[in-house]
């Protein structure tokens, strides 16, 4: 987790269902014109998103930041790659545990850190369809456990 994370805005609930996260790293994100009062407002969706390398750097795909209503023809396209501020150390790392078959980076969160829009980018490792169930099986057993050992106390 990162260290003294600001306000959230968003938060990727699908990636910890679809991929085992191994590893986090903090990123700025490069943003245009209205974006940061729209990423301030929480208008923005992670659901399909997904950060890729390109010529030593890393870009965010497919996340949506709603245009700002008080804009006009200072919007931005909602789906426009991002770029994300990392190390260079970091960056080298990512592609050399991205190129590893099944790895992939997934954004996890949004939030805001002394007025800058960071996301917490994962390194993830997809899982299977027996994974899923296994984890599912998992929390229910545990929340079983938790009612059986809430009612006992009521008694």
């Amino acid at each position: 987790m990162a260290k003294g994370m600001g306000k959230q805005v968003a938060q990727n609930k699908k990636a910890y269902h679809d991929y085992f996260i191994e590893d986090t790293y903090e990123a700025g994100i490069v943003l245009q014109g209205t974006e940061i009062k729209s990423i301030r407002n929480a208008r923005l969706n992670l659901k399909d998103s997904h950060a890729r390398i390109q010529n030593g750097e890393v870009y965010l795909y497919n996340m949506h930041i709603s245009p700002y209503e008080q804009g006009n023809r200072y919007n931005h396209d909602p789906l426009r790659p991002r770029k994300l501020l990392l190390h260079k150390r970091e960056i080298s790392k990512l592609i050399g545990e991205t190129k590893e078959s099944g790895y992939t980076l997934v954004p996890l969160k949004v939030y805001l850190k002394n007025g800058f829009a960071k996301v917490l980018i994962g390194l993830g490792k997809g899982k299977k369809q027996y994974d899923k169930r296994e984890d599912l099986k998992r929390k229910e057993a545990k929340r079983d456990i938790e009612r059986a050992f809430r009612d006992r106390q009521k008694m």
